[in-house]
């Protein structure tokens, strides 16, 4: 069973930075795609970056340059970087992994795991 938790949410101001961790529990067989997602109240869920366990990484478009994902896989760990943060990044950000067998790792496949969500306010 994979469970995952996410910290180092918060509130900061147009053009800081944060860096999200998500601390994945469970075997490395049992997920090999992660990624980070985010909903903003009202407004549908988007996939924000994702990763394998080989290292190949999606972004979308609206953090591309901006945002970094990464994976200490010592550490069972996958983090968040994020710069330049702009007021419509605020949103529950939340952790996420799945076991594929075929295909890319990207934000539009099932994500089977997921944690609860941390928190990012940017204010203008």
């Amino acid at each position: 069973q994979v469970q995952l938790e996410e910290s180092g949410g918060g509130s900061v101001q147009a053009g800081g930075s944060l860096r999200l961790s998500c601390t994945v529990s469970g075997k490395n067989y049992e997920r090999n795609c992660m990624g980070w997602f985010r909903q903003a109240p009202g407004q549908a869920r988007e996939g924000v970056a994702t990763i394998s366990l080989d290292g190949r990484t999606y972004y979308g478009d609206s953090v591309k340059g901006r945002f970094t994902i990464s994976h200490d896989s010592a550490n069972n760990t996958v983090y968040l970087k994020m710069n330049s943060l702009k007021p419509e990044d605020t949103a529950m950000y939340y952790c996420a992994a799945t076991l594929l067998y075929s295909g890319r790792c990207g934000a539009g496949r099932d994500f089977e795991y997921w944690g609860q969500g941390t928190q990012v306010t940017v204010s203008s």
